[in-house]
């Protein structure tokens, strides 16, 4: 499975996060607003990076911009 190669595949763009005011879920925990990012994978919806725990997690692409 993909997912399982994501740790130690390189980032292929970095993100930067802009805000964390989720509806649904907490991620304050995992995202620091104004730290960059790297992005492991890219689905239509969401952004699969390296997040404050050090694993890979997905988040909407709504807390992010591109740089």
């Amino acid at each position: 499975m993909l997912h399982e190669e994501w740790q130690d595949k390189a980032a292929i763009k970095q993100v930067k996060v802009v805000n964390v005011d989720a509806k649904k879920y907490k991620v304050s925990d995992m995202l620091t607003v104004g730290q960059v990012y790297d992005v492991v994978n890219e689905t239509e919806e969401y952004y699969h990076i390296r997040d404050n725990s050090g694993k890979v997690g997905g988040y909407y692409k709504e807390y992010f911009e591109e740089i």
